[in-house]
C-alpha cells in the first residue's frame, strides 16, 4: 500500500451540502444555510452548528434522508480519481461533517469502506433534532486520519487529505499534503495545494 487519502465528502466528494438539502425538506434554508456559511468560512466553532443546524430538522420525516440519498451528486472526476488510486493500492477513506444515513450509499458503490461520519437520532420515523454519538469536528477528521495512517502502517507523511472547509483545516495540517479543493478562503490559506478546477482528477496534477 502507497498512501493514504482522506477525503471530506461534502462539496469535496459530492457537490452538495447534506444537511442544506435536509434544510429544504424541512422548509429551514435560509436559517440553515446562514449557520453552514459561517461554520465553512470558520467563524463560528462546527460542532455547535451543527447542532444548530440539526435541531431546525425536528421532526423531518426519514424518506427525507431517502431523497437527499437519492439527488446528490458525485463529483466530476470522483469516481475516475477513486478507481485509479485503488487501483495502485492506495487506501481511500472519507470523513465527513455530514450524516452516515445519507453517505453510507454512495461510498458503497465506490468501495470505500473506511470513513467516519455523524449520525442522526431517529425516533419514530422522524429526526428528532439531535446528533448522536461524538460530532465529528475538525479535530476528530485530524484523529480519523492519524488512525488510519497508524493502523495501515503507513507513515503520516505518506497521506494526503482533500476538502473544502474549515472543519478540514486540522486534517490537511495533519497530512503529508493537504489539498484545498475549490476551498473557503480559510482553508486555503493552510493548505499545501490548492485546485480551483472542481474535477477531482486534477488531485493526481498536484500531489
Amino acid at each position: 500500500m502507497n498512501k493514504v487519502f482522506l477525503f471530506d465528502f461534502d462539496s469535496t466528494l459530492i457537490n452538495e451540502e447534506v444537511i442544506d438539502c435536509l434544510a429544504a425538506k424541512a422548509g429551514v434554508t435560509e436559517e440553515v444555510s446562514g449557520i453552514t456559511s459561517s461554520a465553512m468560512a470558520g467563524e463560528i466553532d462546527f460542532s455547535e452548528s451543527l447542532i444548530r443546524r440539526v435541531s431546525l430538522l425536528s421532526g423531518l420525516s426519514v424518506t427525507a434522508l431517502d431523497e437527499v440519498r437519492a439527488s446528490i451528486t458525485l463529483t466530476k472526476g470522483a469516481e475516475e480519481l477513486i478507481s485509479d488510486l485503488q487501483a495502485r493500492g492506495d487506501l481511500v477513506a472519507v470523513v465527513s461533517g455530514g450524516f452516515t444515513e445519507v453517505i453510507s450509499p454512495k461510498l458503497d458503490t465506490l468501495k470505500i469502506s473506511r470513513y467516519r461520519a455523524n449520525s442522526l437520532e431517529i425516533i419514530d420515523g422522524k429526526l428528532s433534532g439531535k446528533v448522536q454519538g461524538k460530532i465529528i469536528d475538525r479535530q476528530a477528521k485530524a484523529e480519523f486520519l492519524r488512525e488510519i495512517a497508524s493502523s495501515s502502517g503507513i507513515p503520516i507523511s505518506d497521506t494526503v487529505a482533500i476538502g473544502d472547509g474549515a472543519n478540514d483545516i486540522d486534517m490537511i495540517q495533519t497530512a503529508g499534503i493537504g489539498v484545498a479543493f475549490c476551498a473557503k478562503p480559510a482553508l486555503i490559506e493552510v493548505a499545501d495545494r490548492v485546485i480551483n478546477t472542481r474535477d477531482l482528477r486534477e488531485v493526481l496534477k498536484v500531489i
